[in-house]
């Protein structure tokens, strides 16, 4: 009995090996312990590290901006992951303390990155600016 050889091109399964290339975000920026919590997102879309308020009235998260008055002018926390709440509130991860990469952070109409890290330090959370071979501090 013969058996009949069956070429390469016929097999979905190939054999091969590739690579991929990983190149992180560069939100994270240091080793301080990372403290994350499910939330509530509510309108969006928003990116992995947007700086988040609270809502004093609901207890949901949307983007700090300084225009609002219901709490969520107070940056408390930064978004782990992409969350869109525009067609409805979703649950996603937030940081509640770490270090990030205030380069990294996408920070809300009229917060600046100065009063971020002042407001979110006392919190755990601490921005800090990426260090060149120049500035070694």
């Amino acid at each position: 009995m013969a058996l009949t050889p069956t070429t390469v091109g016929e097999n979905p399964q190939v054999p091969s090996a590739s690579a991929q290339t990983f190149i992180p975000d560069q939100l994270i920026a240091g080793p301080k312990q990372l403290v994350t919590r499910n939330v509530t997102i509510t309108g969006g879309p928003f990116v992995r590290g947007t700086v988040l308020g609270k809502i004093t009235a609901s207890g949901k998260f949307t983007i700090a901006l300084a225009a609002s008055s219901d709490g969520s002018q107070t940056p408390t926390a930064i978004l782990a992951d992409n969350a869109d709440g525009s067609g409805g509130d979703v649950v996603a991860g937030a940081f509640l303390e770490g270090e990030f990469n205030v380069n990294a952070v996408t920070l809300g109409t009229g917060i600046t990155a100065t009063a971020a890290q002042d407001v979110l330090r006392p919190l755990g959370i601490h921005l800090k600016s990426s260090v060149t071979a120049a500035d070694p501090s």
